[in-house]
């Protein structure tokens, strides 16, 4: 489906238009809505990760002045109905959650009641005036601890807390492996992480008795979702809701689900027939909005002398938390499917087994997969170490080449339109491979230890309905879109996205603008209102220019045609075949060049509003045009990542000193949007991998719940990024999109943990976790110490 390269309006460096209202403080955030009257919400929260519920007692609460009233989950259970997941997959159990918990709580931050009041400050108040008595239980707080046969259930409705279980070979993994020269075992432990947006989660609720109509404010990114699932938990149609959500600080995956606060506030306004709204605090957001990662995979990898893959195997698990907002086989079912990436593997085996635990439920985190590029490429580390062998060499006999594309994955996914080994030798070339090792050797004789790691991604970006379908996995991926075109030429049109500051209002203007023939400042974008956009599936999983620029790009060309007929008629000519629209004008194509028709849009758009006896012969009045569109079933783009780093040893600190990647994203929309997204998805990733961490204690505690425990990356702590780009447009999507949102994730952790085990070779230790801290590098050291080379045994 895609087309010519040359484009008139898509590719240029436009300026973002939504910056203007957001650096000069005119944004429209959550806090900005004023809600005349309206009613604060602030929820009581389980001080244990699992315990009972005996008692709530809160006539104290309700006698403080200011108090509207104090509810629980009894209240909301009447009000609300449960949400129950239960799609039909193979290992997959059922589960239901309740609007707010009635009998047990399940983790440490888990809501129990909700106070309303006049204002914050007085529910504030309350809510500790609200007592509740518990029966504290066990708690379960690793996986080991999940999958005890003794063990405590967290979901007293599951037969055991192992919640999703899924297997899968292709091909003969275990004759591979008695074929084998060697077999590799590698580990590779990704820790518990959270989102951190800078907006925290919040909503304001306005219900209209005389209309039965609610309407919802929140910043959410799949706002079309969000209103099925909420008229369906109230009891309502979706003609009684509308979703409108304003600017957003930021969701990277937090802001999709319909979480159980938000919920009970719409549920609230409704009864008690006023407006309230809820704003979380940094706290409540790090305790319990959603977290995400903390697995443990393991492979076994069956290998030929020069570290050719014969067969691989994967025990994949995951601690999904105490609450299943999502189906829990989900994002580690991705990973299994997609991780032998690049390179060429035909053997090949999973286990994915997902637990529950009393911590704060699993969702999904910019890349979901994150760790599948870290496992793949650490394999091959691995590999490389065990047999002596040059880790790019090692690359280079297993990576995919562009003579094999299209190239079916064992698992069925169909790579193509991909430049694996391309990307890979043009980082190898910029960081100047050969001259680092040996510039890494001379260094080494000095007591330094620099290191270079290398990961290549290739990343899912749009994932399309028949994907869903062929998986099992419940979810549709279609996009709907709208443009119009107003009587004096200017163009409205919007799209099911919700924006959370990646730059939509421009990117989609320039789709639009392209698609049609005018410039994208006539283009005015118009998203995140239900009543407004078309139903769509909302932004997640890198899809928004693949499925919102692309049925944005094929909406406009079908106004452009109706444009172009209307031309054709009013120029008395049978054809508009050999004409365009450009700027706004319509040209036409004589003798090899084009001429002005002196005809522009706004002529056009006249004619079709204003004096419509004058249209084509079966062309309505009007330019109002809608079009759904569902993408090829998975859409990838792929990058090699290149991360130089130096340890001190003495320390355990690490420092980088040069990061360079090369990505190849397809057709780029906007290059300035592009390189931002590049370039944040990058310093999540090193951010996640070396600082950011979700502690639990042994009771289940959050020990890190403020800032001063979950530390985040600085502009300090991250380097600047060289970026080489590649070009290579997908054949199958509307002007060659791919999508690259989520590979900087993906690629920084596996090349900077990479780099580190580089680095540290010479001890004879790997470090197979994250994150990478001072602390647990030189906990390494320790351990190993016996096998440091002599010069370093008295500095360690």
């Amino acid at each position: 489906m895609s087309e010519s390269n040359d484009f008139h309006y898509i590719g240029k460096p436009l300026a973002r238009k939504e910056d203007k209202r957001l650096i000069t403080g005119q944004g429209r955030y959550l806090d900005d809505i004023v809600v005349p009257g309206v009613l604060h919400a602030c929820f009581v929260r389980s001080p244990h990760a699992h315990a009972r519920i005996l008692s709530v007692s809160a006539d104290a609460a309700r006698a403080l002045p200011g108090v509207t009233g104090v509810f629980t989950g009894e209240d909301l259970d009447k009000w609300t109905n449960r949400l129950r997941l239960a799609p039909p997959i193979e290992g997959l159990h059922p589960t239901e959650i309740a609007t707010l918990p009635i009998d047990k709580v399940r983790f440490h931050g888990d809501p129990v009641a909700v106070v309303v009041a006049q204002d914050r400050y007085v529910a504030e108040d309350a809510i500790e005036l609200v007592e509740v008595e518990y029966e504290v239980l066990p708690a379960i707080t690793s996986l080991e601890g999940a999958f005890a046969p003794d063990a405590a259930l967290v979901d007293e409705t599951l037969p055991s807390n192992l919640v999703s279980h899924q297997t899968f070979s292709a091909g003969n993994v275990a004759q591979r492996r008695g074929e084998a020269h060697a077999v590799v075992e590698a580990s590779f432990y990704q820790h518990r992480q959270t989102h951190v947006p800078m907006e925290t989660r919040g909503c304001a609720a306005v219900w209209d008795a005389g209309r039965e109509h609610l309407t919802f404010h929140i910043g959410n990114q799949v706002p079309h979702p969000l209103r099925s699932q909420l008229s369906g938990r109230l009891g309502l149609s979706e003609s009684q809701v509308t979703v409108i959500s304003p600017d957003v600080g930021g969701g990277f995956g937090q802001k999709i689900a319909l979480y159980r606060e938000e919920l009970t506030v719409a549920a609230l306004a409704r009864q008690l027939n006023r407006p309230v709204r809820w704003r979380e605090d940094r706290t409540e957001n790090l305790m319990a909005a959603s977290h995400a990662r903390e697995n443990l995979c393991r492979t076994r990898t069956s290998v030929a002398p020069d570290g050719r893959i014969l067969g691989l195997e994967l025990d994949l698990t995951e601690d999904f938390g105490a609450y299943c907002f999502y189906p829990a086989n989900y994002m580690s079912r991705v990973v299994a499917m997609i991780l032998t990436g690049p390179y060429l593997i035909e053997d090949y085996a999973f286990e994915v087994k997902i637990a529950l635990t009393n911590k704060c439920g699993n969702g999904p985190m910019r890349a979901p997969m994150a760790i599948t590029s870290w496992v793949m490429d650490g394999t091959i580390d691995a590999i490389a170490r065990q047999l002596d062998l040059d880790p790019l060499e090692v690359r280079r006999v297993n990576m995919l080449r562009s003579d094999d594309l299209p190239y079916r994955m064992a698992t069925g996914e169909v790579l193509e339109d991909i430049t694996p080994a391309e990307t890979l030798e043009s980082v190898v070339e910029a960081i100047d491979y050969e001259a680092f090792r040996k510039r890494q050797q001379a260094l080494r004789a000095e007591g330094r230890y620099i290191g270079l790691g290398l990961c290549t991604v290739v990343e899912s970006t749009t994932y399309g309905s028949a994907f869903y379908k062929s998986t099992g996995i419940a979810g549709s991926g279609h996009e709907a879109a709208w443009v119009r075109i107003e009587p004096s030429g200017v163009v409205n049109a919007s799209v099911g996205l919700g924006a959370t500051g990646q730059g939509y209002e421009t990117a989609m203007s320039q789709a639009v603008a392209e698609g049609l023939g005018v410039d994208p400042s006539c283009v005015r974008i118009q998203i995140g209102n239900t009543d407004v956009a078309p139903y769509g599936m909302g932004s997640r999983g890198a899809r928004g220019a693949t499925a919102g620029g692309g049925s944005l790009y094929l909406c406009a060309r079908k106004a452009r045609e109706q444009v172009l007929r209307i031309a054709a008629h009013k120029l008395g000519l049978n054809s508009a075949q050999e004409m365009r629209l450009l700027d706004g004008q319509v040209e036409r194509l004589i003798n090899g060049e084009w001429n002005a028709t002196g005809l522009s849009l706004a002529d056009i758009a006249r004619t079709a509003y204003l004096d419509p006896t004058t249209l084509p012969e079966g062309v309505a009045p009007g330019l109002d045009f809608s079009l759904t569109y569902d993408p090829p079933p998975m859409t990838y783009s792929n990058s090699s990542h290149a991360c130089e780093v130096e340890v001190d040893i003495a320390t355990g600190a690490l420092s980088i000193a040069r990061y360079v990647v090369s990505e190849d994203c397809g057709t780029v929309i906007n290059p300035i949007v592009v390189r931002g997204q590049q370039q944040g998805a990058i310093a999540m990733g090193l951010s996640g991998a070396l600082l950011e961490e979700v502690v639990y204690d042994e009771n289940g505690q959050n020990l890190s719940a403020t800032f001063a425990e979950y530390l985040v990356a600085t502009a300090c702590e991250t380097p600047n990024f060289e970026i080489l780009h590649h070009h290579t447009p997908n054949k199958r999507t509307p002007a060659g999109i791919k999508g690259m949102a989520e590979g900087g994730v993906m690629g920084a952790i596996g090349a900077v943990i990479n780099a580190v085990n580089d680095a540290l070779a010479p001890f004879g230790v790997v470090a197979d976790r994250q994150p990478l801290s001072p602390q647990y590098l030189r906990s390494l050291l320790r351990e190993h110490n016996c096998t440091a080379p002599q010069e370093e045994q008295e500095r360690i």
